[in-house]
């Protein structure tokens, strides 16, 4: 079983596509990782981002799938429209199934991206995944709406573009799921430690590959969610270090 990840690289490796493919591994599928922008970045601290050309991008995507079978692939920090449009091409091209992490900001806070990124999300990309996987903060720039509790949980969730789970880390461990509009709540204990850098990325990369493994979404979605919580819990993720 062979996945992608089109991300990011984080160079201190807990988030981004080296993080990914840790997971893939962990999981016991094939990743191969697509690089979308470079940055400077540790878990404290954001310094710079600098992005790959949309064309390399697509020739590292082709080059990749001239090569290999695959049908599931996430993705993370997209960085620009232009981006996000390629990418949704290219899923629909090769009629990937896509678990869209819709990576926005750094856990140290720098801004990853151009603006107009969650329009375009919205517009060219969401509507081709197969699952997408916001925090609050991100769920809030897809829908416009301010999340502060449950219900406005289950208000934005209705209103994102395709499947999702909002995740809860923000949210006193309220994880909101969609599945194809029936919306479920799992509520997970919050874990005081500083080792939360890229657990969102953890927790999509871990989807996909239960998905590849013949998963259904649901299940896919609850043992990535156990995934995470063992790796902040134990440590033993290499370093899991933002909040999901």
């Amino acid at each position: 079983m062979i996945v992608m990840s089109i991300a990011g690289v984080d160079p201190s490796g807990g988030a981004g596509v080296f993080a990914d493919l840790k997971t893939f591994q962990a999981i016991g599928v094939y990743g191969t990782g697509i690089v979308t922008a470079l940055t400077a970045q540790n878990p404290y601290r954001f310094f710079s981002t600098s992005p790959v050309s949309p064309k390399y991008i697509e020739e590292q995507i082709d080059s990749v799938l001239d090569a290999y079978e695959v049908e599931f692939i996430k993705t993370g920090m997209l960085y620009s429209p232009e981006i996000i449009k390629l990418v949704a091409k290219k899923v629909n091209e090769y009629n990937l199934k896509a678990v869209v992490d819709p990576v926005m900001v750094a856990t140290s806070g720098g801004d990853l991206t151009k603006e107009d990124l969650a329009k375009a999300m919205n517009k060219y990309l969401l509507p081709q995944a197969v699952l997408t996987t916001p925090n609050i903060s991100e769920a809030e720039k897809l829908t416009d709406l301010k999340i502060t509790n449950k219900e406005d949980a289950i208000k934005a969730s209705e209103l994102i573009k395709c499947n999702n789970i909002i995740t809860g880390g923000h949210l006193d461990g309220i994880n909101t799921i969609n599945i194809d509009g029936e919306i479920s709540i799992v509520k997970q204990e919050l874990i005081k430690t500083d080792n939360l850098h890229g657990t969102g990325c953890n927790l999509s990369a871990a989807i996909t590959a239960y998905l590849a493994k013949s998963n259904d979404l649901s299940t896919s979605i609850l043992k990535s969610l156990d995934y995470v919580y063992e790796g902040i819990k134990n440590g033993n993720y290499g370093t899991l270090i933002a909040k999901i």
